[in-house]
């Protein structure tokens, strides 16, 4: 017998969950299948964001931060700690038990919101149905007036480097190291390879990143990928660019990774390696034959502006189409799905998506870049703030980086903006209201931010683009 429900969701993650709960608030019956299993063997929602990506690498990269603190800049506010010592099993207890919460606290919001939890996984049939198969092997079909994708992604992997044990290892495992290695390898110097290098960086790795790219965070601003290269070399990463990792061998516990740069071929002997080169959208058994899903070249699920799949009543959202792969991205794709499921006329500014790297000084951008506005031929305005020059900062000794905001040369719309230093973050997300409401760097500068604050930097930067900081001398910048 066939289960009926307004909406099938297949999978748990921040798409997934999140479109589930706001369907059933929207008075929908939401079904939420996932596969996620904790290491006690036990169903979960949260998917990766939650269980091995966002947060416990967040975790990670908290503690570790004040580990180093207080081994190196507590004596700067007359703190005196002797000898500091960082326990990895206590620290590796505290990210599970932060897990544990927000995975059980999804769990509490399903059963609060009336969403049917289903756990294992769910394949698309043709008509809008559902083969739902349960871990103990079961499995039931679920008609359902609209299905939405959210499967996500996982780790690339690539030849050269295959995971291998516990030395060669993705994200999901650079997250259990039961010990600090000696020497670590990073193969990609992206968001995830500088923020799980930086972790066991600070508790006393000697880091190696190796990059294919000739750019670092080529991205980015490249303003703030140099700032950011030259901060990160200071704090003892070896970041190499250019450097395309052609193979890898085990041996005694160790790995020898071979890779080629401008001057040729060379090798490195790491205790650990990580290979963070990127996500592929996560699609395996997925479909029947018949469904009428569409793929793309890249293997992402074809849909359109508001994530609608080439097959009537069928959704898709978060890593497994187009766009960043970002938690945030994802959910609120699955709220404008919900919303549209439900009647309304939702959408989602795809121009305004903010991306953070949560090293330290933290990295954060929004809308254009510099070099894009260059390759376009459009005119812009440049205001930049540095950390040095704000008061917060200074008492928290804290100054690393800037804000750099774009505007548009006649109208001083914002184009773009990006933060590297304390909170860039939250700093960005400032700007992002502001974009999001059409705001000129005028109207940023024209508000009244608190003092002492470093959110003053966003304040100063906007005064900037048109020559009118207040704390640093104004240049008269030339129009682009």
């Amino acid at each position: 017998m066939s289960k009926k429900f307004d909406v099938v969701v297949i999978g748990g993650g921040p798409a997934g969950y999140v479109a589930a709960i706001r369907c059933a608030q929207l008075g929908l019956n939401t079904a939420c299948i996932d596969k996620w299993l904790d290491k006690d063997g036990k169903g979960v929602f949260g998917g990766t964001c939650l269980n091995v990506g966002c947060i416990p690498s967040k975790a990670l990269l908290d503690s570790s931060h004040k580990y180093e603190e207080a081994k190196e800049k507590f004596s700067l506010h007359g703190i005196s700690v002797g000898d500091v010592s960082m326990n990895v099993g206590d620290m590796l207890k505290r990210k599970e038990q932060i897990v544990k919460n927000l995975t059980m606290g999804v769990a509490t919001l399903f059963k609060a919101n009336g969403v049917t939890p289903l756990e294992g996984t769910g394949k698309i049939l043709a008509g809008k149905k559902v083969e739902f198969t349960a871990h103990s092997g079961t499995t039931e079909v679920l008609e359902a007036e609209n299905v939405i994708i959210a499967t996500g992604s996982v780790p690339v992997n690539i030849p050269p480097a295959p995971l291998t044990d516990d030395i060669i290892v993705d994200s999901t495992g650079a997250l259990e190291f039961t010990e600090v290695p000696k020497r670590l390898g990073v193969i990609g110097a992206g968001v995830i390879g500088l923020e799980l290098g930086s972790v066991w960086g600070r508790l006393g790795s000697e880091v190696v990143v190796l990059e294919a790219q000739d750019n670092f965070l080529h991205l980015v601003d490249q303003t703030v990928a140099k700032e950011a290269k030259k901060l990160f070399t200071k704090q003892g990463m070896d970041i190499r660019t250019g450097a395309r990792v052609t193979g890898s061998e085990v041996k005694d516990g160790q790995v020898t990774v071979t890779f080629q740069d401008a001057e040729g071929e060379k090798s490195e002997v790491f205790d650990k390696l990580i290979v963070a080169v990127g996500r592929r959208p996560y699609t395996e058994g997925l479909f029947a034959g018949d469904s009428g899903i569409e793929l793309d070249e890249r293997g992402f699920i074809h849909v359109d502006e508001t994530c609608k799949t080439d097959a009537p009543g069928v959704w898709a959202i978060g890593d497994v189409v187009r766009g960043p792969m970002l938690a945030h991205k994802a959910s609120e794709e699955g709220v404008m799905v919900a919303e549209r499921i439900a009647g309304h006329k939702a959408q989602l500014n795809y121009d305004v998506i903010p991306s953070v790297i949560y090293t330290h000084p933290e990295i954060a951008w929004v809308g254009k870049t510099e070099e894009e506005l260059k390759a376009a031929g459009e005119s812009y305005n440049v205001g930049m703030f540095p950390f040095a020059a704000n008061g917060r900062a200074m008492a928290a000794a804290d100054t690393d980086g800037f804000v750099k905001i774009i505007a548009d040369a006649e109208t001083d719309r914002i184009l773009g903006a990006s933060v590297i230093g304390p909170s860039a973050g939250d700093l960005c997300q400032q700007v992002v209201v502001a974009m999001e409401f059409g705001s000129s760097a005028e109207d940023l500068g024209m508000m009244v931010f608190s003092h002492p604050t470093v959110s003053e930097a966003v304040h100063e930067a906007a005064l900037a683009v048109n020559n009118a900081a207040i704390h640093k001398a104004n240049r008269r910048p030339k129009k682009k």
